[in-house]
């Protein structure tokens, strides 16, 4: 059997790249020399989160729909890439939407995300041999199941398939299988990686997001709502460490099964909030507001696995929320005019 050729440089594919994860993987990717390129439709990412990418010389934007048939040679700006010659190398699968106060816009796309944009991708894999990583989601376990919150990527999850939120939660949980038959069936390189609540710079605003519009609020002197209720409880690892995470994993030699990726620290988002008016110096006030489908209590992980492949989350909660403020600080006046 032949063997494959190696490349240095590697052509990486970003589905989603323009959204808040992605947008940070394909500036870590182009760290470390290799080619991306990076597809989005826009639904509900921002071009703004990878303007200062377009002119680095490794990077390509695309206007992608995963969910419709797609040729990546067909693409006259990815030429330089040289595609018909080295193909694609890595695949990291991030396109689906995520809002929440938006939620129900968008569950048609998000159902297809989760099934056809699955399939478009994974077809993709299987004619470059590429390796590809699914970003799948705490969701695939449902809602806690006992005082610790914790579980660990063994266990099964279960969650209500008729629910108005299914299309995502049984989404990521179909896509997983998805992913799992392709491996068995065409020998693909799967990697799969459960992301927690994830908070950072460029996360969607005004979205139900409680992290960012918890800072825009305490920076104006407005009332923190708490979506959920005061009693709402969560983990949050800061995005650079998820990130890193994510990257760890697609580089394992040997697939080993899901991965959870987040931060097992459980977290009164109440207490966060109040972390939050103190470091801003606000004089707002917290109030309870009404309650989104698409936010709920959600397990924590358990990380053994990933701590195997050498991670461990490194940014404490304060440091990440103080990044997080100065970011939101410095483009304070571009954010507020989206």
């Amino acid at each position: 059997m032949a063997q494959a050729l190696t490349f240095e440089n590697k052509n990486i594919l970003v589905t989603g790249g323009a959204g808040f994860i992605g947008s940070f993987l394909c500036e870590a990717l182009l760290r470390d020399g290799h080619r991306v390129i990076c597809a989005d439709n826009l639904a509900t990412g921002d071009t703004k989160n990878i303007a200062t990418l377009l002119q680095n010389q490794n990077f390509r934007f695309i206007r992608l729909d995963v969910n419709q048939p797609f040729e990546l040679e067909g693409f006259a700006e990815l030429a330089a890439f040289k595609i018909p010659f080295q193909g694609i190398q890595e695949i990291y699968h991030f396109a689906c939407p995520t809002s929440i106060k938006n939620f129900d816009q968008f569950k048609i796309q998000t159902l297809l995300s989760n099934s056809l944009g699955n399939y478009h991708v994974l077809e993709l894999a299987k004619k470059y041999r590429s390796r590809v990583l699914l970003s799948s989601s705490s969701v695939v376990y449902g809602t806690r199941k006992d005082a610790s919150g914790l579980v660990g990527e063994e266990e099964l999850g279960a969650v209500d398939q008729l629910t108005p939120r299914a299309c995502y939660d049984e989404g990521k949980r179909f896509s997983e299988t998805m992913f799992e038959t392709y491996r068995q069936v065409h020998s693909l390189e799967i990697r799969i990686a459960r992301i927690f609540r994830t908070f950072g710079p460029r996360m969607p605003l005004f979205d139900g997001q409680l992290i960012p519009d918890f800072i825009l609020n305490a920076l104006d002197g407005k009332d923190l709502v708490m979506y959920g209720g005061r009693g709402f409880r969560t983990s949050l690892c800061y995005i650079t460490d998820v990130i890193d995470g994510i990257m760890r994993i697609m580089a394992a030699p040997e697939y080993a099964g899901p991965v959870n990726l987040g931060s097992d620290v459980d977290l009164s988002l109440e207490d966060v909030a109040k972390q939050i008016i103190a470091m801003t110096s606000s004089t707002s006030k917290i109030v309870e507001g009404e309650n989104f489908v698409f936010l709920s209590e959600l397990a924590l992980p358990r990380i053994e696995r990933a701590k195997e492949l050498g991670w461990f989350p490194l940014v404490r909660l304060e440091d990440g929320l103080r990044q997080t403020i100065e970011y939101m600080k410095a483009n304070k006046l571009l954010l507020m005019s989206i």
